[in-house]
Parts: C-alpha cells; structure tokens; sequence
C-alpha cells in the first residue's frame, strides 16, 4: 500500500447530516455533541444546515447551536445552505466556509429543494458570490453522484456537468455525495478519475454512505486515486429524508482505524472519538452502526 498517501483530512458531518435523520435532538445535547467532537483532533465540522425548519424540523435551532458551541480555534467549522436564503442566513452568523448541494438526479433535486438541477445551478452561482462577497468559500456538493434511489444509475456525464458548472462560477471545492450507498469501487475510480482529467485543480471531497457495506472499500479505492478529503459521521449517523433506505454515513471511528493501521494519519484521537460515538448513540436512544464501536479497536485485548 506504498501508493496511499501519508494523511487525509476529515470533515465530521455527525451533528448535521446525522441528526437531521433522527428525532429532534434537544438544542444542548447537539451543542454537547459538536464540543465533544471538537476535542477529537478533528480538524473540521460541519456543525448545521440552515434550511428551512418545516423542509427539515431538527435543523430549526441551527443560529443557537451556533452561538452556543465551545468553538476550537484549531477547528474550523461549516454550515450546509439549500439556495441563497440559506447562505445569507448562514454568512450573517459568522460561518466563513459554507457548503451548498445540489443533486445531479433531476428527480431527486425535485424531491429535495422542489426545483430542477439546472434551477439549483443557477441559484448556486449566486451562492457562490455571495460567500466570496463575505470573503467566505464555498465548496459545492454534488449529491446523487454514484446513483438515484428514483432514476437509478447517474451518467457520469451529467456529473461532471453539474460539477462543471460549479466550477465555471467558481466554487472553491466540489464533493460527491453517495447519497444512497450506490457506490462500488469500480464507480469511485471510474468518476474520479474523469473528474480529475477534467477539473484538475479543483479540490475533491468524497461523502460515502454505507448503505449496502460497500463505504470502506469506496474510501480506500478513493485513497489509491490520490483523493485525501472525506467526509464522515461519528457512529455511523445519518442518511437522507428525501432519499428512500439510506441508511448511515461511513463511520468516522471506522474510517479512522482502518486508514491508521494502514499509515494513513487523520490526526483524530481514536479514544476521544469512541467517547464521542457513545455519546451520540445515548443522544438518539439507539445502538449506532459503528463496528469499532462495538468491537472496540483491533489492539484491545480480551481480560
């Protein structure tokens, strides 16, 4: 495995795109959840969804988890936006790095914010301007990437245009959403690669569900591509409301002690981190889908 690289970088998504998938979780124990995982060594969090309270009820108290969050000054902390209203909500609270989505699935866009692809697109150029008005950056988030729950297989072809179009108006990042787990490891190297033929020097995200136990394998055929930003959910947490069986997010305790043992540094504190897990698993009242969680780290040693 000489061919990975020497570190990643991990964005933290638990306290957004997990809790969003659960029961409205008290405004303090989100806030518990965010510092909680701040004293992982994390290095990002996206810590809310500025979305409108009746599309997504558990995002409602997105301005006073914000305001109420112990913030690390080694961490540095995002929030997701649907469309402009969203962004200049999340700007005028202090957010300096925002993400906006848009699906590459016409009909799940429809689902998700009740427009077109193309419509989103327009509307994310604005987004875009505005966070650079607000000398912010914006990564923009293509969901749907690897397949639709409602058309099925996504051309990469429409991909790398709703991709290309967010770089034309200059987007600062792009990320593809697996937002149903569709994804296998031929699929990861198939769109990354012609992703880095065509936008070279545009920074990749990759955000893996596990939804059918293919999460992993995808990170590590990612890894072997050079890519080196993931997007992870403490526990195993999340999913999507507009997106049929879409079971939990790649587990950031999963991910992070597979690709240590195998060289690849996070900088995150695995204990730390297991202590964050058992927190959100007592926050939604249910056991999480985390294997490391259960299975504690391979070092550990039976009594």
């Amino acid at each position: 495995m000489s061919d990975l690289p020497p570190a990643l970088s991990l964005r933290e998504v638990g306290p957004r795109d997990g809790l969003q998938n659960e029961d409205p979780v008290p405004t303090a124990s989100k806030v518990a959840l965010i510092d909680a995982l701040s004293r992982t060594g994390v290095g990002r969090i996206e810590a809310v969804s500025f979305v409108h309270p009746k599309a997504i009820p558990q995002m409602a108290d997105a301005d006073e988890v914000w305001q109420r969050i112990d913030r690390d000054p080694t961490v540095r902390y995002s929030a997701l936006v649907p469309n402009l209203k969203g962004a200049e909500r999340a700007l005028a609270q202090g957010f300096r790095e925002i993400e906006v989505v848009v699906s590459a699935s016409d009909t799940h866009n429809r689902k998700n914010v009740n427009r077109s692809t193309e419509e989103s697109l327009d509307d994310v150029a604005a987004v875009v301007a505005a966070a650079h008005d607000a000398h912010a950056t914006c990564q923009v988030i293509v969901s749907t990437a690897f397949g639709c729950p409602y058309e099925g297989d996504v051309p990469v072809e429409r991909v790398l245009w709703a991709a290309g179009r967010a770089v034309a108006d200059g987007a600062d990042g792009l990320s593809y959403g697996d937002t149903t787990g569709m994804a296998t490891p031929t699929r990861v190297t198939a769109l990354v690669g012609e992703t880095r033929m065509a936008y070279a020097e545009t920074p990749l995200n990759l955000h893996f569900h596990n939804t059918r136990g293919t999460g992993l394998a995808n990170v590590l055929a990612a890894l072997q591509l050079g890519v080196t930003d993931f997007d992870a959910s403490v526990g195993g947490l999340g999913g999507c409301p507009y997106a049929p069986g879409a079971t939990g997010n790649v587990c950031t305790e999963d991910l992070v002690h597979m690709v240590e043992d195998m060289g690849v540094a996070t900088g995150v504190d695995l204990d730390a981190l297991l202590d964050a897990a058992r927190l959100a698993e007592a926050l939604v009242g249910r056991t999480l889908p985390s294997q490391v969680l259960r299975a504690g780290p391979r070092t550990r040693r039976s009594a």
